[in-house]
């Protein structure tokens, strides 16, 4: 398994940057190995969201990454994330766009090369799933 790992600065955009380097990068099928970062504000899809129902919630306060995961690859990346506030409440859900970068975040992705990952329209959840060829 081969690795990527970048850093990106205060004032990007988080989801959008990791698509972005998945894509120059030509990352096939990977997976989310890190990611340590410090947000401006927070955008996330909601458990129990259904695809024509999303819950969307938005928070306009600083907030650390505590943990993430998911899959990611040029047909798509499917992330989730928890967040911490000021307090140590945590937050977690799907990744949205929109969540701006405060201070750094650290990304490190492993790369899979036997396999590829497509998002398939799937009729009984609504949404793009994952589908390993």
């Amino acid at each position: 398994m081969e690795q990527v790992s970048f850093r990106l600065k205060p004032g990007q955009l988080l989801f959008e940057e990791i698509e972005k380097g998945v894509k120059e990068k030509g990352i096939k099928a990977g997976v989310l190995l890190s990611i340590v970062a410090g947000l401006q504000n927070a955008r996330l899809r909601m458990a129990g969201s259904d695809a024509d129902d999303q819950i969307v919630k938005e928070w306009d306060e600083p907030f650390e990454v505590v943990s993430g995961t998911g899959t990611v690859s040029l047909d798509g990346c499917h992330i989730h994330v928890s967040l911490s506030d000021k307090n140590g409440n945590v937050i977690g859900g799907h990744l949205k766009d929109g969540c701006v970068v405060k201070y750094t975040a650290e990304i490190v992705i492993g790369i899979f090369d036997d396999v590829e990952y497509k998002r398939i329209f799937d009729e009984e959840t609504g949404f793009k799933e994952l589908e390993v060829v």
